[in-house]
Formats: C-alpha cells, sequence, structure tokens
C-alpha cells in the first residue's frame, strides 16, 4: 500500500502571511491624507511612488506583526540582498492577486525625458474594497450584533414577502393573490347557499373587484451622495481628520454594495470649488491648502441627485469647518477665513433651501465643537429636516453607519 508522508511547508518568506494582513497593516500609508503625524511609521512615505511601497512594505516586516515566531527568525537572519528579493516577491504577488497596479514612468511624445521620473503604483478597486471591508469590521465590530437589510419605510405595498394584512388589487401591483380573502368577497356578494346547493360544476363569478392580493412592507432604495470637505483645516491642529473621513467613506460604500444594492453612493469633494471623484481614487485623495467651499459641493451634489431615480435623496455631510469660500457668477473665488462670512452664509442657506425643495435630506457630521458652527449646522439641519451630529474622528463611522442603517422616516428630536 502506498504511503504519502506529509512534512511541514518550508516555501519562501512571502508565502508565510496572507496579503490581507498586509494590506491591513499598509492602511495607514495606502490611505495617508498628507498629514504629518511624528507617531506613524509610515511618516516619511506620502507618496505612492514604488519606491515608497517598499520602504513601507520593509517598516510592515520589521515590526514583526506579519510573521509568526519561527518565519521571524528567519526574516531577521535575512541578509540585505535576501529582503530586497522578499520585498520584490511581495509586491509581484500584490500586482498578481490584483490588489495593486504598478505604473512605470512614461516619456512624453517629442520629449526629451529628464530620468528622474519614480515608478508609481495605485490601489485597485479589489484593494479599496478590501479595505472597505476592513474599516466596515472595525468600525461595527464594537456595536455588536446589528440587523442589515434593505431600508424598511410606514408605507406598504402589493409585494412577495407579506405582513399578514390585505387589499384590493389595483393595476400595477404584483398579482400575489389572497385566496381566501379573494373568495370571501365572492361568498359573500352571491351568497353560499348559491355556491353549495348548485351545480357540481359551475364555475364561480369572480369579478374585478373580489381580486385581493397581500401586502408586504414597502421598501425603498436611496441615492446618497457623501459631501467630503478636503479643505487644509482637515489637518491642522495636531489631529488628523481625513483620514478617518476616507475610512468611513470607504466602509459607507462596502456597506451599500453588499446590503443595500438597489441604493447607489457618490462621492464629492468640496474645497475652494467641488469635484466628483470616484470611490476606487479616494486612497489618493489628500487635503491642500484650501478653504471651504460648502455651497459648491451642495451644487454638485444636486446635479448628482437629479438624475438619480431613487424614492429617497440624501447628502451626508462630513466637515470641519465652517464655508469660507464662494464661486462667483463670474467664476472668480471669493474667500474669507475670518468669521462667518454673510455674503458665504446667506448663499450656502439659498443653497440648503434648494435642496430642501427638491426634498433632498442633509446629515451633516461636524468634526469641530466651535459655537458660531454649531449653530450654523443645527439651522442647515433644521431646514432639510435631517440630523446634526457633533463628533469626532474617533466616533465618527459609529455615528454615520448606525444613522445610515436607521430608517430615515424617524423623527429626530
Amino acid at each position: 500500500m502506498k504511503r504519502v508522508r506529509y512534512t511541514k511547508f518550508t516555501g519562501d518568506l512571502s508565502s508565510s502571511f496572507g496579503l490581507e494582513d498586509l494590506m491591513q497593516a499598509l492602511s495607514d500609508f495606502l490611505l495617508d491624507s498628507g498629514f504629518n503625524d511624528p507617531y506613524s511609521r509610515f511618516q516619511e512615505f506620502n507618496d505612492q511612488t514604488l519606491q515608497n511601497l517598499r520602504e513601507a512594505i520593509r517598516e510592515a516586516l520589521d515590526s514583526g506583526e506579519l510573521f509568526d515566531e519561527e518565519a521571524q527568525e528567519k526574516y531577521e537572519a535575512l541578509s540585505e540582498d535576501q529582503v530586497e528579493e522578499l520585498i520584490d516577491q511581495i509586491i509581484q504577488k500584490m500586482q498578481e492577486q490584483n490588489f495593486i497596479n504598478a505604473e512605470q514612468p512614461q516619456e512624453g511624445q517629442g520629449q526629451q525625458g529628464d530620468g528622474n521620473a519614480e515608478a508609481r503604483f495605485e490601489v485597485t478597486d479589489k484593494g479599496m474594497d478590501f479595505l472597505g471591508y476592513k474599516a466596515l469590521r472595525e468600525l461595527l465590530g464594537p456595536l455588536g450584533k446589528s440587523n442589515f437589510g434593505r431600508h424598511d419605510t410606514r408605507h406598504e405595498a402589493a409585494g412577495v414577502e407579506t405582513n399578514g394584512s390585505s387589499k384590493l388589487y389595483e393595476f400595477g401591483d404584483t398579482l400575489n393573490l389572497d385566496l381566501t380573502a379573494t373568495l370571501s368577497s365572492v361568498f359573500a356578494r352571491e351568497g353560499i347557499a348559491s355556491v353549495v346547493e348548485g351545480e357540481e360544476n359551475t364555475p364561480l363569478n369572480i369579478q374585478y373587484s373580489d381580486l385581493q392580493v397581500h401586502q408586504s412592507d414597502y421598501q425603498s432604495s436611496c441615492a446618497t451622495v457623501v459631501l467630503l470637505d478636503c479643505s487644509h483645516s482637515m489637518i491642522l491642529y495636531g489631529e488628523d481628520r481625513f483620514t478617518p473621513a476616507k475610512r468611513v467613506a470607504m466602509a459607507l460604500s462596502h456597506l451599500i454594495r453588499t446590503q443595500f444594492p438597489g441604493d447607489t453612493l457618490n462621492l464629492v469633494l468640496f474645497h475652494d470649488s467641488a469635484e466628483e471623484v470616484p470611490v476606487s481614487q479616494l486612497s489618493r485623495v489628500k487635503v491642500g491648502p484650501h478653504y471651504t467651499n460648502t455651497r459648491e459641493g451642495l451644487r454638485l451634489a444636486q446635479r448628482i441627485l437629479a438624475k438619480q431615480n431613487k424614492d429617497m435623496k440624501q447628502i451626508v455631510m462630513i466637515t470641519d469647518g465652517k464655508p469660507s469660500a464662494l464661486t462667483l457668477p463670474d467664476g472668480r473665488i471669493y474667500k474669507n477665513a475670518f468669521g462667518l462670512d454673510p455674503l458665504v452664509i446667506e448663499e450656502t442657506l439659498q443653497e440648503v433651501s434648494r435642496c430642501k425643495r427638491s426634498n433632498i435630506m442633509i446629515n451633516t457630521f461636524m468634526l469641530a465643537n466651535d459655537f458660531t458652527l454649531m449653530q450654523f449646522v443645527q439651522t442647515v439641519s433644521a431646514m432639510c429636516r435631517g440630523k446634526a451630529y457633533f463628533t469626532t474622528p474617533q466616533t465618527l463611522g459609529n455615528y454615520l453607519l448606525m444613522d445610515f442603517m436607521s430608517r430615515r422616516m424617524k423623527t429626530i428630536h
């Protein structure tokens, strides 16, 4: 009888840990927002070049968090050339498993390159999706059990999943007949005796008004625009507020795609102006020396939502500062960072009023506690019957995701 002897796997070190663990260890580097955190081990690698990726991988390997004890001893015994070869193998596997795409520098046509261009990389949709999944696990993990599902409303409709009640059939309803209620209507109109004492094969005279269909809870879809502030204040005052906001946007994207497949999510960045960016490009977004043009962000969000054929529409605005910029009719940017400028506030509130007329709810998450800012946010929420949360970067995810999964028809006092 042939016997097979199994021995312990002695493959290369690049196979001794999962790439998912590596992606999680590199998440701070991959989602860098331009904040100079002196406590971050990736503080010197603030650009997505392949050389910086190599250094970040080296930092993750040196930390001892990826290997077990035996593999860590083997890693520490490697020479410098062997470590470089190991990093090459890891990057190759990251590309093969579609976590990153490497971009080699290209010289422009008809131009002579200077030879200083660096090879770059970008996180793929799969990589962003994985980081979003991990962010969702981290944000919802401390909350305990959650009942995921589609968005419930107060309304009822004819459907397949019944709630025990019936209604008269109307044109367009799902023809999920309630036979008991339908026959009861026939017997009540014609009398039970005519049915029992009649001929054996006499058909029932069912009329249109007798048809009854089961009712189910009406569940609707929602179009969401995340309005993300990327002004310079998001990394000022010794605190990185932008990276937690990016993690929440990725987690919300993963939640919508997996649990609410009928919903849509768009991402809009607002600063001196505003632009829409794909969620897959969120890892590359950084803050800059910008002001806060809240009105322009609201205008772009309205144009996006106007194209969505959804029952519910909402704007989730994450910001830490007051409106301080305004796009004038001639295209110039009016800026005033001192106090609440009456012109900027008035134009911004007019845009909020347009959202209200379009039945767009605005939920605001303010990452600051200035009294005048709190008054402004409360005014916005009152105008659109939305919600206002004054939170911190550490608790932002819990508040936002719990609000998204709650019923939108509920009145908040």
